[in-house]
């Protein structure tokens, strides 16, 4: 098998308040191979943003990545460790082997430069051609995710933008020096049905014609559904399932997994009390000891109250539970 593009192992960040400690993100474990989309997803809160921003160096003060390898593995088979790069080498692939899409593209766009200067610098930092290349890569980018006249938007300033095509030049920005890894952190949330479909197809194509990874983090199963070819569910910093997103979707085993897939209104039977899991996400500064879900799971008993290790169950899935859904489901 081909190396995966991406492999985390026991990633841990905190954040050091003078409240106590935030395990934000804690032992996260998955890997990315060439071309596939993984999907990470749970509660505002669970970590996956945090994960994103751990991966790209992005932890500032009081947070910090404590633990954990992060191996990014290049298109030319070169594998790198990118918590023992410095500084400089951090910037070199921040933009160039990695990219990452933000759910606002203003924090991207600078709003004061014209669309073709911000595309020929991010080429440039990273590349030595010539100016005129810079900007024949930026059209085509453009392009490529469908804005029309290029070469007039080129010359636009980010206000003359409409937000889904912001969000298009944010995506083409992450696209310019070709990725291995991108990392997309909610792109769409803000956007229109009909744009958010547009550019999901448009993710999705580039990352099987490109062989780039991508991580789509978001709250929204039906576009995990959609998109992503496995899915990693994140509850409290701890992945809880994971696996093949059809497999975790369709037969979910967490019981978190099992309440966010019941509460999705279309899940739900016109007219009857949408589902909700009960009670609120714990504050990471004060979690339970044991399974962090367990004030919530209805099938919680004292053996919930030690940590569940995150095993691999038969069907090739990872979960963290004692009290699989389908397995009590079965015994019924």
């Amino acid at each position: 098998m081909a190396q995966p593009t991406l492999v985390v192992e026991h990633l841990k960040t905190q954040f050091f308040t003078r409240g106590g400690v935030a395990k934000a993100v804690d032992d996260v474990s998955f890997t990315v191979g060439r071309g596939e989309i993984m999907g990470l997803v749970g509660e505002s809160g669970s970590g996956k943003s945090m994960t994103g921003y751990s991966i790209m160096g992005l932890i500032d003060p009081p947070g910090k990545v404590v633990d954990g390898r992060i191996a990014l593995t290049s298109r030319d088979g070169v594998t790198r460790d990118l918590r023992a790069l410095t500084p400089a080498q951090q910037r070199d692939v921040r933009g160039n082997r990695i990219a990452m899409i933000f759910q606002d593209p203003m924090m991207t766009l600078n709003p004061v430069l014209r669309i073709d200067t911000q595309m020929i610098e991010a080429v440039m930092a990273h590349d030595r051609i010539s100016k005129a290349a810079a900007r024949e890569r930026a059209r085509n980018a453009l392009a490529r995710v469908g804005i029309p006249s290029p070469d007039e938007r080129l010359l636009a300033y980010p206000h003359q933008f409409s937000g889904g095509m912001r969000q298009r030049v944010a995506i083409a920005i992450a696209l310019l020096n070709k990725p291995d890894l991108i990392i997309a952190d909610e792109p769409t949330t803000a956007l229109d049905v009909t744009i958010q479909g547009q550019i999901l197809y448009e993710m999705q194509t580039l990352c099987r014609e490109s062989g780039t990874a991508l991580i789509w983090i978001t709250h929204d199963l039906s576009v995990v559904a959609g998109l992503a070819d496995s899915v990693c569910v994140m509850y409290a910093g701890k992945i809880v399932e994971s696996g093949d997103v059809r497999q975790v979707l369709e037969r979910p085993e967490h019981p978190y997994t099992h309440g966010l897939i019941g509460s999705a209104p279309s899940r739900n039977p016109r007219g009857a009390p949408l589902k909700q899991i009960p009670g609120m996400t714990p504050s990471l500064l004060n979690l339970p000891g044991g399974c962090s879900f367990r004030e919530r799971c209805p099938y919680a008993t004292e053996v919930c109250k030690t940590e569940p290790p995150l095993e691999n169950a038969a069907d090739g899935r990872r979960l963290r539970c004692f009290h699989p859904v389908v397995a009590r489901q079965e015994a019924a």
